[in-house]
């Protein structure tokens, strides 16, 4: 059984950081691409940044220089370190994985439950 279990999220005003984590636990034997991934009221769901196993990196235009995506393969786990964070940051931010598991031959794609990001004065 694997899983992915966010924490981090909250309320903080325009121009604070906050930093979100994500780790994977259950029968894992390797994870490829690990990224966030965010969905506002109203909006569609949309990758806020990527990062493969190697540490190659994909944001969205509007995040970069302002949020960073790194990851300790030793604990399975990513994290998205935000900074200068504006109104429009606020949304559900979901932790998303590619993991081959012990039970199972091929990678599936698996999601968090989801973490609170607020930004408000």
């Amino acid at each position: 059984q694997v899983q992915l279990v966010e924490s981090g999220g909250g309320l903080v005003q325009p121009g604070g950081s906050l930093r979100l984590s994500c780790a994977a636990s259950g029968s894992i034997f390797s994870i490829n691409r690990m990224g966030w991934y965010r969905q506002a009221p109203g909006k569609q769901r949309e990758l806020v940044a990527n990062i493969a196993s190697g540490g190659n990196t994909n944001y969205v235009d509007s995040v970069k220089g302002r949020f960073t995506i790194s990851r300790d393969n030793a604990k399975n786990t990513v994290y998205l370190q935000m900074n200068s964070l504006k109104p429009e940051d606020t949304a559900v931010y979901y932790c998303n994985a590619d993991i081959r598991s012990m039970l199972l031959g091929n990678y599936r794609n698996y999601w968090g439950q989801g973490t609170q990001v607020t930004v408000s004065s």
